[in-house]
């Protein structure tokens, strides 16, 4: 039995997340969040100093402020880390490369299966749709902090990543001139209890091509985490994403 500790343990995915992990036979030693006071039955604190449990793999579905610690708990502990936090600055995104030379950390801004082969299904158009315009939609519920999502940013490192010249991203379209093909468009909406949907749009002179993605509930993002600790327990230090799952 594997022993996990969430971070984000009382927030609406850190409570999936909890769920299907005693659904699936692990064992979550305790929790981490701002808040305290919950259902869950494991202890929760507020920083990871107090952590006086077994901890083999941290699930952490929390906000980027909690990074630090987490980041020096981990290394200290020889801790791996699966980390489903967005919203990071680039700074923070380098010192989880850099931490990852010292742990396995696995790093995903959406654990599902299905967004991430949707991801290489666009790679796929990008190789045989040459000239078409690229425009990526994602869809959200109103309480949902980062604008554009984490997954719509993945997705366009992965779109960029196939491209033989990068182009220019330009978020929302405000104004007056005409589309340039050197041009990626990002657009959010926000409203309701949307789980999430995000929709790649290929546009061409005479066809077009859309590919979306459809969450209907954020249960399949805490199994993908799952999968996700079974992967990076047998790991050696090195950052790890869901296209390595997908091999």
């Amino acid at each position: 039995m594997i022993n996990l500790a969430i971070c984000g343990i009382n927030g609406s995915m850190g409570k999936h997340v909890y769920n299907s992990a005693i659904k699936n036979g692990f064992f979550v030693s305790c929790g981490i969040d701002k808040v305290l006071g919950s259902s869950v039955e494991c202890p929760v604190y507020r920083s990871f100093d107090e952590i006086k449990e077994l901890v083999e793999v941290i699930v952490d579905f929390s906000s980027p402020e909690l990074l630090d610690q987490m980041l020096s708990f981990a290394k200290a502990n020889k801790t791996p880390l699966v980390i489903a936090t967005t919203g990071y600055t680039e700074e923070q995104e380098q010192k989880i490369k850099a931490y990852s030379k010292h742990i396995p950390i696995f790093k995903s801004a959406n654990t599902s299966l299905g967004v991430n082969l949707t991801a290489k299904l666009c790679k796929l158009c990008i190789q045989v749709l040459n000239g078409f315009d690229i425009e990526i939609i994602d869809k959200h519920h109103k309480n949902k902090n980062d604008s554009p999502s984490g997954t719509s940013l993945m997705l366009l490192n992965e779109l960029q990543s196939t491209l033989s010249e990068e182009k220019n991203p330009v978020f929302g379209r405000k104004g007056k001139g005409k589309r340039k093909q050197s041009e990626i468009g990002i657009h959010s909406i926000r409203g309701g209890s949307t789980v999430g949907i995000h929709e790649i749009n290929f546009f061409g002179e005479n066809e077009s091509i859309t590919i979306t993605h459809t969450a209907h509930s954020k249960e399949l993002f805490a199994s993908g985490a799952l999968k996700a600790v079974d992967f990076i327990l047998t790991k050696t230090n090195g950052l790890y994403n869901m296209n390595d799952i997908l091999k």
